[in-house]
């Protein structure tokens, strides 16, 4: 099976050796390389079921201890550029991290739900148990069924180098802004 990397895939030919097998992440691995505790999302993402669904609950965990600590009057701009510095190391992290797994977007990298579902619980706010529960469950629809433009934007950047790394993060950026989407509409509506 080819890979998405056509220098793998040239010197894998020429040298006659089958493609590497994709390594299961373990916590030996996680812990060997800090990209790869950022990108498996602390953990959460050595889930063996679901770990988009695992990873993405950490981030709610973690947005609602977030919220605890944030002084209010600091929170819109502490929050936004958390998110953002949160996904330029994710960035890093899931481009390393994919790479060493051997695999274009595996799906034990959460960090992608984790800053994206983040940015969902940012722009919704201020927004109780119930708002933030609508908005889990969408989000983790749009990231799970990919319809639309999130099927579209999982296909657009994929490989084993930096562009790569952020079509990981694209996708559920997409995602995102889909939930963001249908919670606005909704709150026109009503």
């Amino acid at each position: 099976m080819p890979s998405s990397d056509p220098s793998i895939d040239t010197v894998l030919e020429h040298s006659g050796a089958e493609a590497p097998r994709p390594y299961r992440p373990t916590v030996r691995f996680m812990l060997a390389h800090p990209a790869h505790y950022v990108a498996l999302g602390f953990g959460s993402g050595l889930s063996r079921f679901a770990p988009g669904t695992a990873g993405t609950l950490w981030a709610w965990f973690a947005f609602f201890v977030w919220q605890l600590y944030v002084p209010p009057q600091h929170f819109e701009l502490w929050t936004g550029t958390a998110i953002l510095v949160s996904t330029l190391i994710g960035w890093w992290a899931c481009t390393v991290t994919a790479k060493n797994l051997r695999v274009a977007d595996p799906g034990n990298i959460v960090w992608d739900e984790v800053v994206a579902f983040w940015l969902v619980l940012w722009l919704i706010a201020p927004t109780g148990f119930w708002g933030q529960l609508i908005a889990f469950a969408l989000f983790r629809y749009f990231d799970a069924a990919k319809p639309g433009p999130v099927g579209w934007a999982d296909s657009v950047f994929k490989g084993f180098n930096a562009r790569g790394g952020f079509g990981i993060l694209f996708d559920d950026f997409v995602a995102a802004f889909c939930t963001l989407l249908v919670i606005a509409a909704w709150r026109h509506l009503t």
